[in-house]
């Protein structure tokens, strides 16, 4: 972007001019001359609505052969989503579908999900992964970046570059001021992405605090009709923060942080899940669901400490050792395994919500056939190398 582009945050403007300086911004880059597509990372929170909301606005307000560029809103499902969140994300999505095809925008929507062999609960119920830990988190690779990546590829390939716009501000906390920092993250110039090329990473909001977010959105109605009503409450009685669509691996240290973020009901990197308990200690309509899943939250935890649900060695078979020479468990117990599903099955039931799909079932039980016929030649070559 231009070197004269204006600085957001001098101490003086206001709020309302600091947003016409976003948008003086966003009319500058959209109105380039390339056809690189605009990709829009959407999580149904407020800084990612927020974005969307200005980059409508913006849109809209362009002569119709002006606005000619795609954009391509991103979400993500994991498929462990807190129902509430998931909810909200579909719902929206359809809004925003619905309004861009009937003014006419520029916009479609995708929501990306990990690959049905690579979902949460392939990961634990059929491969016997344990939950993720701070020191073992692989699912924010499969479950976040990984189906989004390929979706980012496939617009790339296709038109030759693309722009990522992301949500991201500086005052969300420090280790974010600091990232954005390192990588020299700011609200008017394009940064590279960390491994695609020919895709730019855009953080217009980069200058706002977080009662500049609220205040635009108690204040404005979304251009996608409705209203932020629902995302307020949600907020409120979670006391929670969006768990933000996740493009690299720099971003993954904000999925699974302390603070009441919204996220997957499944988390077990933090300690305690701040946004479902403040979801049940606030009377939420829907307490019996998020106490449930809670209680079975908890429980995973428990299994996962519990060293005799693990097997001594890992999925190949080979034993690892510690520093200090001591063996690191490997994965759950088949039998372990099955416990889990059994039990699953059983909330899904009792709650009435989809917590597995048909789709991961087939293919928990495809590994379970693996696993149990690897088993069979284990023992039939050990019982053929002892003499008779």
């Amino acid at each position: 972007m231009s070197a004269a582009a204006p600085v957001l945050r001098d101490g003086l403007a206001s709020l309302p001019e600091r947003l016409d300086r976003i948008r003086d911004v966003l009319r500058e880059e959209y109105c380039r001359e390339h056809s690189h597509p605009w990709l829009v990372a959407y999580s149904g929170g407020k800084d990612s609505t927020l974005l969307l909301q200005l980059v409508w606005e913006t849109v809209a307000a362009l002569p119709p052969e002006q606005a000619r560029r795609d954009i391509i809103v991103v979400g993500n499902d994991t498929r462990v989503e807190s129902p509430l969140v998931i909810r909200h994300l579909r719902e929206s999505a359809e809004s925003i579908r619905a309004a861009a095809e009937a003014d006419d925008m520029p916009l479609t929507v995708r929501i990306t999900t990990p690959a049905i062999d690579q979902t949460f609960w392939v990961s634990v119920i059929g491969r016997g992964y344990i939950p993720p830990t701070r020191n073992f988190r692989w699912c924010t690779d499969r479950m976040k970046i990984l189906p989004t990546d390929r979706l980012i590829r496939g617009v790339v390939a296709r038109h030759g570059g693309a722009v990522l716009l992301i949500g991201t501000r500086r005052s969300e906390s420090q280790n974010r001021q600091r990232s954005m920092e390192r990588r020299e993250v700011t609200a008017t110039a394009l940064n590279p992405h960390g491994s695609i090329e020919e895709c730019r990473m855009f953080a217009p909001l980069a200058d706002l605090d977080d009662e500049d977010v609220w205040m635009v959105l108690m204040q404005r109605r979304p251009p996608w009709g409705g209203s932020h009503r629902r995302l307020i409450a949600l907020y409120r009685s979670a006391g929670g923060g969006e768990c933000p669509l996740v493009m690299t691996k720099e971003d993954a240290p904000s999925c699974g942080t302390s603070s009441p973020r919204f996220g997957c009901w499944t988390c077990t990197v933090v300690k305690k899940d701040r946004s479902l308990q403040g979801l049940i200690d606030s009377g939420h309509a829907e307490t019996e669901t998020m106490e449930s899943l809670l209680d079975f939250r908890e429980w995973l935890v428990e299994l996962r400490e519990d060293d005799g649900n693990r097997l001594p060695v890992r999925r190949d078979g080979n034993p690892r050792r510690r520093a200090d020479g001591s063996y690191v468990m490997g994965p759950f117990r088949l039998e372990v395994r099955k416990t889990i599903l059994d039990k699953l099955l059983a909330l899904q039931e009792a709650l009435g919500e989809t917590l597995i799909l048909p789709a991961e079932i087939d293919s928990i039980e495809d590994v379970w056939w693996r696993d149990e016929a690897a088993e069979r030649a284990r023992l039939a070559l050990t019982a053929a190398a002892i003499p008779a």
